[in-house]
C-alpha cells in the first residue's frame, strides 16, 4: 500500500481538460506534462508529487482518444486515477501505458483535494479519512501489465 495526496476533479472530466489539444504539438510528454489540468488548476503540475492520486467522478477521461491524457498524469508521477467510472478509451489507454485506473464508487464523494489516501491494488481497497472503500480488484494479468510498465513493455518481456 502506498499513501499519497488526493487531487479531486468533477464528473465528465474530458481529455481536453487533462491536456488541451494545442499542447499535443509539443515534441514530448515531458514538455506536455507542465500543462496538465491547465484550464482547471494551472498550478497542478507544480503541486502534484510522485505517489499522489487523481480522484474523479463518473465518466473520467471522456472525449478524445488521445493517449497523451493518461501519459501526462503518469509522467507527473500520479500513482493511480480512482473514479466512479471511466470512459472506455481512457481506461484502455491508461492500462496500455502502465497507469493504474481503479473504479471505486463511494470514495470520490467522501474525499476532497488535499486528503491523504492509501491504495492497495492487490486487495482492491482504498483508505481515506478513517474509512475503507472497496474498489476494483484488477485481475492478475492486468496487474502484471501495470507492474511491467504497460502493455507494450509487457509484450516485449514475453518475447524475450
Amino acid at each position: 500500500m502506498s499513501t499519497g495526496r488526493i487531487f479531486k476533479f468533477h464528473n465528465d472530466l474530458d481529455t481536453d481538460q487533462i491536456i488541451a489539444s494545442q499542447y499535443l504539438l509539443l515534441p514530448s510528454i515531458d514538455e506536455m506534462k507542465d500543462h496538465t489540468f491547465e484550464s482547471l488548476d494551472p498550478d497542478f503540475p507544480k503541486k502534484v508529487k510522485p505517489g499522489d492520486y487523481v480522484v474523479g467522478g463518473e465518466n473520467f477521461g471522456c472525449g478524445s482518444s488521445r493517449e497523451q491524457a493518461p501519459s501526462v498524469l503518469k509522467a507527473l508521477g500520479v500513482k493511480a486515477v480512482v473514479a466512479k467510472s471511466f470512459a472506455r478509451i481512457f481506461y484502455r489507454n491508461a492500462i496500455n501505458i502502465g497507469l493504474p485506473v481503479i473504479v471505486c464508487k463511494e470514495l470520490p464523494d467522501a474525499v476532497k483535494t488535499g486528503d491523504e489516501m492509501e491504495l492497495s491494488l492487490t486487495d482492491g481497497t482504498a483508505k481515506a479519512n478513517g474509512a475503507v472503500y472497496t474498489c476494483t480488484k484488477l485481475p492478475p494479468y492486468m496487474q502484471q501489465i501495470l507492474n511491467q510498465g504497460g502493455l507494450i513493455a509487457s509484450l516485449n518481456k514475453e518475447e524475450a
